[in-house]
């Protein structure tokens, strides 16, 4: 029987198999969930951007562009962060969970798994999902308190006006602290399309946001880029 809360979640299934994509689709959508699917890298990003899905069951070995890629592709859009992104992999691949998990999944599942776990697992990380954007209107770390209603910030309760920009990075930086985010990064989720001229861009916001906030807090990765730490 369909279940109703899952009726509006949408899943992309991306293998180069079409056999396991059958499967899959079948066992997803007699739990009520809506399908969308691909063979390669490409299109399931294309699909991704056209639609939107809440989750995406990637797998790793795929032609052209492999699912690190595509993952990678699909984390520097600004309108996917929001997606779950689940690695389906065979037990005999030579892959690393880590390298996975730095291309931005959220999960890593092995091939061949029972059709009931697997939509356990999927619930589990649309219920966790769904539990973080809940709480995350406000993000306190280290005597920092951001809003993202009121689009404020404080520093040990002393609450101060950002432009957008530097709010934007403060928010993407703090709200994964100690990860670095490297500058093409923050020019992808906080600009997005913009034109932006030259490097120093981000370093004159990344400046301002150290002058307002102190030098505590915001540190240089020589090279690489930004890391919001203790």
């Amino acid at each position: 029987m369909s279940d109703n809360m899952n009726s509006a979640k949408t899943i992309l299934i991306v293998d180069d198999e079409p056999d396991i994509v059958e499967i899959l689709r079948y066992n997803l959508e007699k739990s009520g969930y809506q399908t969308l699917s691909a063979l390669n890298g490409l299109d399931a990003v294309n699909l991704a951007k056209q639609h939107h899905p809440d989750l995406i069951l990637l797998d790793v070995m795929l032609p052209d562009m492999d699912g690190i890629q595509t993952c990678e592709t699909i984390r520097s859009n600004p309108e996917l962060q929001g997606t779950i992104i689940a690695f389906l992999t065979a037990r005999s691949e030579d892959y690393s969970e880590i390298a996975g998990f730095q291309a931005g999944a959220d999960d890593y599942i092995t091939k061949p798994i029972r059709p009931k776990v697997l939509i356990s697992r999927i619930q589990s990380l649309l219920k966790r999902s769904k539990t973080a954007n809940e709480e995350s209107k406000t993000v306190e770390y280290n005597g920092i308190k951001l809003d993202r209603e009121k689009i404020s910030v404080s520093v040990n309760g002393k609450t101060m006006s950002l432009p957008n920009k530097e709010f934007k990075i403060l928010d993407l930086l703090i709200s994964k602290p100690e990860r670095v985010f490297t500058r093409e990064e923050i020019y992808s989720l906080v600009w997005g399309n913009e034109i932006v001229v030259g490097d120093r861009t981000i370093d004159v916001h990344i400046r301002k946001l150290r002058e307002k906030l102190g030098e505590q807090y915001i540190f240089t990765i020589k090279g690489v880029g930004y890391v919001f730490s203790r």
